[in-house]
């Protein structure tokens, strides 16, 4: 008697199945960088970013830089002839990938790097929007208007400018959020308050201007508790939480030093295991109940449980800038760069830190909380792009149902933006933001690494997936080509070096 097919084998021959079912059209007119008055994406399947199953084959109207309609696959005699086509069979649509923690560095320790390196690699891998918590703010501010009007091949850029400190007294922390909104910041980022009152006031001032606030803690006075009373948008990381849940300080040692990094993110591996169950609870509901989002960044503290692996990761050998590579390197001097007497024991304790940190996430998303989505790349074996698609994996490792993970990268990231009206979505009169794929991420997350994974077919070994269109505000970015100007790109510095 046969095995009866798993519910999920079943979805998966399904979808294939009405994917394949419209009529073949070829591409039509189609060239990456172009905008174009109309473009039909045919005979897809939809990936939403609100948390349903997929449906399709679907045909996908954009005009200018918005989704103009989404209708039931039509013959290419029922489209004008000036139209242009991409021939959608067998592949999937999904929103625009949001990065909501970037740093746009055009540096690394002082040695320049071509922001295009961060561009190319970041449509590479579906992120048509990013949120900037920290750059070379004057540059970034000539290059968000650059990207808005399509001079630039870059993801839509949200600065959320910070003074680092803020202020050491109330008042100056106020006067420095005013001068942010003077600048044009779209948002705050606050980071290192060493003084409640300091971070009230700044909170007290961005909440008047109606300015979002991304809050990294770091180790400070406050917590999630002054979060919560305060109105911040979203916490970065994970500062802030267990430490709410403490009975005390934690347990630190004697001879341990914040400022010494090695003490601090050693430290830090320590702290999920000391953090009370019942008082985390009641920590995690005041978040969900005062609407304040959480994004986790799993990835950029993955070295910290398996050293070797985050040193030796495949991409590296094509796309990794020397000039990153580099700042990688030990050295007290990067921020970062704190691997130098790495333990087996600080592994161990990372590993269980891991499994209390995604429990709690998990617990925050089931409350009801706002999960959000971004990698914090360019610090501690982290690349950019790349890193935010092993963000989807480590969200699935979580416990979050894959359609949920796209919903953190796509619905939930444009809430904690201010944008679920605009983005997010593939839905009618919102702007055209949209990832192109052949291969069923919900299957498989290793589907959207731009180098895509290997699979055995015909009996033989092929490399399948990869993101093959990114389209950002209505221009078509062919996402292979991008992958191949980096690998140009960083021959080119190689040689220099």
């Amino acid at each position: 008697m046969l095995p009866k097919p798993s519910l999920r084998c079943m979805f998966i021959v399904v979808i294939c199945l009405f994917a394949a079912r419209a009529s073949t059209s070829q591409t039509r007119g189609v060239e990456s960088g172009n905008r174009y008055n109309t473009l039909i994406i045919r005979n897809v399947v939809i990936i939403d970013g609100k948390g349903t199953p997929p449906r399709g084959p679907m045909d996908v109207v954009l005009n200018h830089n918005k989704i103009a309609s989404i209708t039931s696959p039509k013959s290419p005699d029922n489209y004008k002839s000036e139209a242009h086509v991409l021939d959608g069979t067998g592949m999937y649509v999904l929103p625009g990938f949001i990065n909501n923690h970037v740093h746009t560095h055009d540096e690394r320790a002082g040695v320049p790097m071509p922001l295009d390196y961060c561009y190319k690699l970041w449509l590479a891998c579906g992120i048509t929007t990013v949120r900037d918590v920290g750059s070379n703010e004057e540059k970034i501010v000539v290059e968000r208007e650059k990207s808005k009007q399509g001079q630039i091949a870059a993801p839509r850029i949200f600065i959320y400018m910070r003074e680092h400190p803020i202020g050491e007294t109330p008042e100056e922390a106020r006067e420095q959020i005013r001068a942010i909104k003077e600048r044009g910041g779209d948002g705050v980022k606050l980071s290192g308050l060493r003084d409640r009152d300091v971070f009230e006031a700044a909170m007290d001032e961005a909440n008047k201007l109606g300015l979002r606030v991304a809050h990294d803690h770091k180790v400070n006075e406050s917590d999630a508790w002054d979060d919560i009373a305060f109105g911040t948008t979203s916490i970065e990381h994970w500062y802030g939480i267990p430490d709410a849940a403490l009975h005390g300080s934690q347990n630190f040692p004697y001879w341990y030093s914040y400022n010494n990094e090695y003490d601090r993110f050693g430290y830090a591996g320590h702290l999920w295991r000391e953090a009370d169950p019942d008082k985390l609870n009641k920590v995690l509901q005041g978040m969900v109940d005062n609407n304040v989002a959480w994004v986790p960044t799993f990835v950029i503290y993955e070295a910290n449980r398996d050293l070797l692996r985050a040193m030796n990761q495949p991409w590296y050998k094509d796309y990794l800038h020397p000039v990153l590579a580099d700042y990688f390197e030990p050295n007290p001097r990067n921020h970062g760069s704190y691997a130098w007497n790495w333990t087996t024991e600080d592994e161990v304790f990372w590993k269980e830190n891991y499994k209390l940190w995604m429990k709690a996430v998990r617990d925050f998303g089931e409350k009801g909380g706002v999960v959000g989505m971004g990698d914090d790349a360019g610090f501690i074996y982290q690349m950019y792009g790349f890193a935010y698609i092993r963000e989807f994996e480590l969200h699935q490792e979580a416990g979050f149902h894959p359609i949920d993970v796209i919903m953190h990268a796509t619905g939930n990231n444009a809430k904690i933006l201010g944008m679920e009206d605009q983005l997010g979505r593939v839905r009618k009169d919102y702007l055209a933001d949209l990832v192109v794929i052949d291969k069923n991420p919900l299957e498989n997350f290793k589907y959207l690494y731009p180098t895509g994974t290997l699979a055995l077919e015909d009996g033989k070994m092929v490399k399948v997936g990869g993101v093959k269109w990114t389209i950002k505000d209505g221009i078509v970015y062919h996402a292979p080509t991008m992958l191949e100007d980096v690998k140009k790109m960083v021959e080119a510095a190689r040689k220099t070096r």
